[in-house]
Order: C-alpha cells, then structure tokens, then sequence
C-alpha cells in the first residue's frame, strides 16, 4: 500500500501545526496529527455556498466575503453561483493555505484563486468584518469546525456575540450570513437569533447525495430595509 506522503507543513497563529498530506488521489490537512479536513469530502461546503448566495447571485454586482480557503471547495461553489460582475473577498488566516492552493490543491476545485473576481486578505475574517460595514450581500464562515474552534482557540471570538454582531453589521440590508458547523449547536442558533436575524438550520451531508457524516449549516438573513 502506497504510504501517505506530507506535502507541506505550517504553524497557525496559536501553536496549532497544520500538515498538508497526500495518500493517492486523496489529501487530507491534519491539525496536530488529527484530520480536519479531507478532498473526498466536500458537498457541504458547496451547500454553505448555495444557501449563502440563493439572493446575491440575482443581484447586478453582489459582494461576498467567504473566511476560510480550505481546499479551495468552497470558494470554488461560491463564484460558480455568482455572476461575472460579483467582487468576492476571500480571507485566510494561515498564508500556507493560500500557498497550498496556488500548489498541489489547486486543480482539486479549478483554481479557484486564479478567478479575477476574487481578492485574497491574508488575515483573521473578524478584522475582514470589522472594515467593511454594510459591505457584503452574503458572508459565508466555513472557518475551523463551526462554533465549537478545533484547530484555533481565538476563532471562537467569530461566533460569540460580539463576533455575531461584526457579522451583521458588515451585511448590506437583506444580506445573507451561512455558517458551517460539524456539528448542531443550539447556543449559536438562539445567538443568531438574539441579533436579529431570522435563522434557518440545515442538516447536510458531506458528501450530499452519497451520504458521509451530517454537517449542520446555519443561514441567518438580516432584515431588508422594508422589514426593519
């Protein structure tokens, strides 16, 4: 059997070493040793994204900012949705993942880096949020685990109330905030909700239609002018 090959290795901000691996066709970015995400899992983040942009994508020129590049597959669903007109704002935390992307994950989701609609803001999305009041029809969080931070313990900052509140405030009216999550999470629901958005809660799975574990996908929609 063919041994599993480490392609790159990187630091996060709070210790945290990120291993980018490779076994055949298949790669798979550890935390510490342990997997927190793999290529042949990747239809809920395409999910995040249909949920995300069901309203942007009718728009003339929707803005989107999308926090956490992965492995490219999330992006990658969001600019497949979007018309040629759209600006979308990626922003990573850890350069050795955009690196990666521009490398040996890049054909896994068509170069998603190389569309011209997308700029790259190597950085925590809090301070993305922070900037940008009013900015983005659509913001999609696919960082970490969800609200339960696995690989860095300051992402937890994202989804506490205050994190909720920068999210809202950088949404135009009407805009759209979708959060992946491995995992249910009724705190963050009645969070969502507390800041006025009005919250779906959906059940996916990793890979659809084929089955895998059930990832859980939080869509809060900020009221429209006409609403407030």
């Amino acid at each position: 059997m063919r041994p599993w090959e480490a392609l790159g290795e990187t630091t996060t901000p709070d210790g945290a070493t990120l291993t980018l691996t490779r076994h055949a066709t298949e790669y798979v970015i550890l935390v510490d040793g342990k997997p927190l995400m793999s290529s042949r899992m990747h239809g809920s983040e395409e999910a995040l994204a249909a949920f995300a942009c069901r309203r942007a994508r009718a728009l003339d020129r929707p803005c989107v900012l999308v926090g956490g590049l992965g492995m490219g597959f999330t992006l990658r669903a969001t600019l497949d949705l979007l018309p040629s007109t759209a600006a979308v704002v990626l922003a990573e935390l850890v350069p050795a993942v955009v690196d990666w992307n521009h490398g040996p994950l890049g054909s896994l989701a068509a170069h998603p880096l190389r569309d011209a609609r997308v700029q790259v803001v190597i950085g925590d999305v809090a301070a993305a949020l922070r900037s940008s009041a009013g900015r983005f029809h659509a913001i999609l969080l696919d960082v970490d685990n969800g609200p339960s931070a696995f690989t860095k313990s300051g992402n937890t900052v994202l989804y506490s109330n205050q994190g909720v509140a920068e999210a809202s405030a950088a949404l135009a009216p009407g805009g759209v905030l979708a959060v992946w999550s491995a995992r249910e999470d009724r705190k963050f629901e009645q969070r969502l909700r507390h800041a006025g958005f009005t919250v779906q809660v959906e059940q996916v799975r990793a890979r659809l239609k084929k089955g895998g574990p059930r990832h859980t996908i939080f869509v809060a929609h900020r009221p429209s002018l006409d609403t407030l």
